[in-house]
């Protein structure tokens, strides 16, 4: 699905081809430094889609005859990188400039849209947990919103734009994305999950701010559980995650039931927010059940 091009396969590689399924011409050229970075990106997105879309790679320098051919037919060329689609052997859009990646994924899932075949749901929600994992929250929200688009009840790809939105600062955007939420997946443990993670990314700002003077009060005196408790708050928010755990399990070990068991209540939203599957969450519920039953 990623081939090198030439005069000589253009009309088998791109025309005909394109008659099968989407093609993108990357023209480049070896002196070109913006082209040393789009390529790479060109091609992970193809190998992305799985089969759904074709690369074919064009040296305009080697190929000179070819370029200035296109050109007549009205293809700007006289900068690199220009990535070319073509579909049913015409050109159905095109792109100059080293995209990032994000936007390159745009383009390549407009083109499949286009095409009739889009990109499926599990790939585009694969695609777009991987860019959250990789800390690009930007891609991840674009890829979490054209999920949507698709499927607008998809409670996942909800959770995953307000994720996102958070990570990217961008609270009050999170909160509206939550206020449109479908009623019928209101309350899914995904849902459910983001709207914990963002009311106690609140609380938590808030906690942060006095960090060390609640230290100071835990120094003087172990049992202030309050203390304790917003210091939990604190850690959280910093992304502590162990050691938040570990505050509220030591209210719990020192007086099991403090404040109509707050400590444990708010143990379980941080479960809730930081999901079930986290190693976080893993361990501290492993410890919690020995509290319990201790």
């Amino acid at each position: 699905m990623i081939v090198d091009g030439d005069q000589a396969t253009f009309m088998t590689e791109v025309i005909e081809a394109s008659r099968q399924l989407p093609v993108l011409v990357d023209f480049w050229a070896t002196w070109c430094g913006p082209c040393k970075t789009l390529t790479p990106t060109l091609e992970k997105t193809v190998r992305a889609a799985g089969g759904r879309v074709k690369l074919v790679k064009i040296d305009i320098d080697k190929n000179r005859a070819l370029v200035q051919q296109l050109v007549q037919l009205g293809l700007p060329l006289q900068s690199v990188p220009t990535v070319a689609a073509f579909w049913q052997g015409q050109i159905a859009d095109l792109f100059q400039g080293a995209l990032p990646e994000s936007e390159v994924k745009r383009f390549v899932e407009a083109l499949l849209k286009q095409a009739g075949g889009a990109m499926p749901a599990a790939d585009l929600l694969a695609e777009a947990k991987a860019a959250m994992e990789a800390n690009d929250a930007q891609g991840a929200g674009e890829l979490f919103s054209a999920l949507l688009a698709e499927e607008p009840e998809n409670p996942a790809a909800w959770a995953g734009l307000i994720r996102a939105l958070m990570a990217l600062g961008q609270e009050e955007q999170a909160d509206a994305a939550l206020a449109q939420v479908p009623a019928a997946i209101a309350e899914h443990a995904e849902i459910a999950g983001a709207r914990s993670a963002l009311a106690l990314a609140r609380e938590g700002r808030q906690a942060a701010a006095g960090r060390a003077a609640l230290e100071a009060r835990l120094a003087a005196d172990a049992d202030d559980f309050a203390a304790r408790y917003e210091l939990a708050s604190a850690l959280n928010a910093m992304d502590e995650r162990e050691a938040a755990a570990g505050a509220l399990l030591e209210i719990m070990r020192r007086k099991r039931g403090w404040n109509d068991d707050a400590a444990r209540l708010q143990l379980l939203k941080f479960f809730e927010a930081w999901g079930v599957d986290d190693p976080a969450t893993m361990a501290a519920r492993r410890k919690l059940s020995a509290l319990l039953f201790s």
